[in-house]
C-alpha cells in the first residue's frame, strides 16, 4: 500500500499541495519518448478485429461532409507545427500524428480513427466574413474576430507558448498592424484562458486599455477549481489524456475533443467586463455582442455569444462535435444533464432561426440554417435523452451499473458523428446523471460497507481456487474475447498478489484489446496507460509550478490555506493544539491558523495575540515558497520557530505517483 510521507519543511508540503494544477481540462502527466521506450502493447486480436469491423459497418464511415467542412476556409497551415519552450522544451507536436491517415488499423475503433484524423486538420481558417479561428494549436481553438479598429479575441489556448506561435500566423495572413482591444474568456477552464499572455501581457493590456470580458464568477472557479483536488485529479489526468503514452496505432492518438493539452507556461488576467445574465449586451470595437450566461453547465462559468452583424453564434463548450462528459473521468464535481440541455434549448430558441455559423471553443463549424437547427436539437436532446432515462430506469430500481448496460441512444441521435461518444460516453453519462441525483450508494446492502479493494481481493481470489486457477480461467475468457470479465477477474488477482507477473501481464494484454475497442479517446487512453503501468510502473503526472505562476498570484490567500487544511494529518494533529500567524505587509491583511481536534481552521482577521508563531512575509513571497525559489529559513518569525516547524511537519505531501492498477 502506498503511504504520504510527512513534510518537514514548508516546500515540500506546499508546493504539490497548492499547485494550481492543470486538471481543470485534465493536464498532467509525462510526455516525454523516453517513458514511452519500453512499452509492449500486444497487437489486436482476432476478437478485436472483428469488434473493430462491426463498428465500421454500422457507421457511414465514408461521409466525406466533416472532412469538408474541417477544411473549409482554409487559410494556411504550418505542416511542420512544433512548437518549443525557450529551453527547448517541446510544447506541442503535431507532426507526431501524422500516422493517422488512410484506414483505421485494426487496433483503432474505426470511429475514434475517423475523429482523429479531422481534429489532425490544423491552421488558420476563415469561418465567416470578419471571424477566423486557429485549430490544432492546441487542445481548444482559438477564434478572432476583426472589429473596427482591431481584434477580439476568443479563448486564447492554454499555454503562451502555443497562443503566442497561432497568433504569430494570424498575424502574418490576417491580422497585420491591428491591434488587440478586447479578450473573450468563455469559461473556466485552462484551455481557453490559460495562453493569454502569449497573445497579450497584463502590462500591454492595462496600457493599451484592453477590455477582457469573462462570464460571473470566472476568476474564482479558474483558479480554484482544482486546488484541493489538484493532485489526484492531475495523476488521474495522466491516465485520461494519455501523456505517458507514444503517440501510435497502438497508443495515444487523440481526445476526440481535440488531440492532447500542450505541455507549457500558463497564465490568466482578471476581467473589465463581466457578463452575469442571458440577454446582456456589449459593443465591443464596433460590434454588437448578444451573450447568453451558461453558469454550471460545461464549467461552472461559461457563456455564449451571438453576433447579429454577422450572423454567428459561438457556441463555447456548450456544444461540440462529440458527446461530453457529465462526470470527467479525471474527476471532478458532475454536471447537471438537465440544465446543459436547457441552455442549448436556451441558444436554439434564441439564436437558431437567426445564426447562419456556428463556431465553438473546439473543432470545426457548422454553416447554413437547416444543418444548425438540427445540430443543436441534437446535442440538446442527447443530454436530455440520457437524464430522463436514466431517471427512468432508476425510478424501476436500476442500478447505475445496470443502466449504463442498457441505456442505448434512438438511432435519430446515435448517427451523428457530432455527438458520438469520442470523449464523453453514454455509459459514464448515465453514471453521471444517478450520481447527480442519489450519490454512490446503490440501495444494495452488500454494496453499503464492503471490503476495500485489496481486502475483497484476497478472499475472492481464495474462494476462486486461488491465484494460478483463476489466471488460468481467466486466459480461457481472454481467448474468447470476453474482455470485461477478464478485467474484472484479474483485477482481483492483482489486487491480492501484487507482485503475481502472470497475472498483471495477462490483464495487461486485456486493457490493450479493451484501449483498441474504445470509441472515447479518454476511456483508451485509460485502458492503455493502465496496460503501461502494470508493465513499466506507475507514469507519474506534471506539476510545474514555474509554468503557472502567472495564475497562482490570483489565487486567493484563503485558497492556498483550504489546500493546506487538505494535506493536515489529522490524527498527528488531534495531538496538538496550535496557532499561527501569517502577515501579509504588502497586502496589508493578516490570516490566523489554528490547529485544534486534528482540524486546520483559518481566518482573515487581526493577529491572535497568544499566537505560537508569527511569519512575516509578502505575497510574492508566498508564491516563491510555494515554487521553491525562497527558504523556510529566510523567513523573518516571531515566537516559537520549533512550534512553526511542528505546525508544517503536520502537512502530507500528496503522493504524486499513487497507484491505481495495483493496491
Amino acid at each position: 500500500m502506498h503511504h504520504s510521507t510527512r513534510a518537514s519543511a514548508l516546500v515540500p508540503a506546499l508546493a504539490p499541495a497548492l499547485a494550481i494544477t492543470l486538471a481543470a481540462i485534465g493536464l498532467g502527466g509525462h510526455v516525454t519518448s523516453a517513458l514511452a521506450q519500453n512499452a509492449t502493447p500486444t497487437p489486436a486480436t482476432p476478437s478485436t478485429q472483428q469488434a473493430n469491423a462491426a463498428i465500421a459497418a454500422q457507421l457511414p464511415l465514408a461521409d466525406r461532409g466533416d472532412f469538408e467542412a474541417a477544411e473549409r476556409g482554409l487559410i494556411a497551415r504550418d505542416d511542420n507545427l512544433v512548437i518549443k519552450e525557450d529551453n527547448g522544451a517541446t510544447v506541442w507536436d503535431m507532426p507526431a500524428y501524422d500516422f493517422i491517415e488512410g484506414q483505421a488499423p485494426d487496433t483503432v475503433n474505426p470511429s475514434l480513427w475517423r475523429q482523429a484524423k479531422l481534429n489532425n486538420k490544423h491552421g488558420l481558417y476563415k469561418v465567416t466574413d470578419r471571424i477566423y479561428q486557429l485549430r490544432g494549436y492546441d487542445l481548444s481553438n482559438m477564434s478572432l474576430i476583426e472589429g473596427d479598429t482591431g481584434w477580439i479575441v476568443v479563448d486564447p489556448l492554454i499555454t503562451a507558448e502555443t497562443a503566442g506561435a497561432a497568433w504569430q500566423m494570424a498575424k502574418e495572413h490576417v491580422v497585420g498592424d491591428k491591434p488587440i482591444v478586447a479578450v473573450i474568456f468563455t469559461h473556466s477552464h485552462v484551455d481557453h484562458f490559460g495562453g493569454i499572455e502569449g497573445v497579450v501581457s497584463a502590462e500591454q493590456a492595462k496600457k493599451n486599455g484592453v477590455r477582457i470580458i469573462a462570464p460571473k464568477g470566472f476568476m474564482e472557479e479558474s483558479t480554484s477549481e482544482n486546488l484541493l483536488a489538484g493532485p489526484a485529479m492531475g495523476r488521474r489526468a495522466t491516465y485520461m489524456f494519455g501523456g505517458a503514452l507514444e503517440r501510435s496505432p497502438r497508443g495515444h492518438v487523440g481526445s476526440g475533443l481535440g488531440k492532447a493539452p500542450a505541455q507549457g507556461h500558463f497564465s490568466i488576467l482578471a476581467p473589465t467586463d463581466e457578463i452575469d445574465h442571458t440577454g446582456q449586451t456589449l459593443t465591443i470595437d464596433g460590434l454588437e455582442f448578444e451573450f447568453q450566461y451558461t453558469p454550471e453547465s460545461e464549467a461552472p462559468a461559461e457563456l455564449t455569444f451571438y453576433l447579429p452583424a454577422l450572423k454567428a453564434f459561438c457556441g463555447a463548450e456548450l456544444v461540440s462535435r462529440n458527446l461530453h462528459n457529465l462526470y470527467t473521468l479525471r474527476g471532478a464535481k458532475v454536471r447537471d444533464a438537465l440544465k446543459w440541455s436547457g441552455y442549448i434549448d436556451e441558444a436554439l430558441q434564441m439564436y437558431g432561426d437567426r445564426a447562419e455559423v456556428v463556431f465553438n471553443s473546439h473543432h470545426w463549424p457548422i454553416w447554413g440554417h437547416d444543418e444548425i437547427v438540427d445540430y443543436l436539437k441534437i446535442q440538446r436532446d442527447t443530454y436530455k435523452y440520457i437524464h430522463d432515462q436514466t431517471l427512468r430506469m432508476a425510478n424501476a430500481g436500476m442500478t447505475p451499473r445496470e443502466i449504463a448496460e442498457q441505456i442505448t441512444l434512438p438511432d435519430s441521435l446515435a448517427q451523428s458523428f457530432h455527438n458520438r461518444g469520442y470523449y464523453g460516453t453514454v455509459s459514464h453519462d448515465s453514471k453521471a446523471v444517478y450520481q447527480w441525483y442519489f450519490g454512490w450508494f446503490d440501495g444494495n446492502p452488500a454494496n453499503l460497507n464492503p471490503l476495500p479493494p485489496a481486502a475483497s481481493a484476497k478472499k475472492y481470489v481464495a474462494f476462486m481456487g486461488g491465484a494460478d486457477a483463476v489466471v488460468d480461467k481467466a486466459r480461457k475468457s481472454f481467448d474468447a474475447g470476453e474482455y470485461r470479465w477478464t478485467a474484472e477477474v484479474l483485477n482481483h488477482v492483482v489486487f491480492a498478489e501484487p507482485d503475481n507477473t502472470r497475472a498483471k501481464q495477462l490483464l495487461a494484454r486485456t486493457y490493450d484489446q479493451l484501449g483498441y475497442r474504445a470509441e472515447s479517446g479518454p476511456w483508451r487512453d485509460f485502458y492503455l496507460t493502465g496496460a503501461k503501468e502494470l508493465r513499466e510502473g506507475a507514469q507519474g503526472t506534471s506539476l510545474d509550478l514555474r509554468k503557472g505562476i502567472g495564475l497562482l498570484r490570483q489565487v486567493p490567500i484563503a485558497r492556498f490555506f483550504d489546500a493546506m487544511a487538505a494535506r493536515l494529518n489529522g490524527p498527528e494533529a488531534a495531538k496538538h493544539d496550535l496557532t499561527i500567524n501569517f502577515d501579509f505587509s504588502d497586502l496589508g491583511e493578516n490570516h490566523v491558523l489554528q490547529i485544534e481536534n486534528g482540524v486546520l481552521h483559518h481566518w482573515q482577521r487581526q493577529a491572535a495575540d497568544d499566537a505560537d508563531a508569527t511569519v512575516h512575509l509578502t505575497h510574492p513571497a508566498l508564491l516563491a515558497l510555494i515554487g521553491g525559489q525562497l527558504s523556510p529559513k529566510q523567513l523573518k518569525v516571531d515566537g516559537d520557530r520549533a512550534s512553526l516547524a511542528r505546525f508544517f511537519s503536520l502537512l502530507e505531501a500528496p503522493d504524486r505517483e499513487f497507484a491505481i492498477v495495483t493496491p
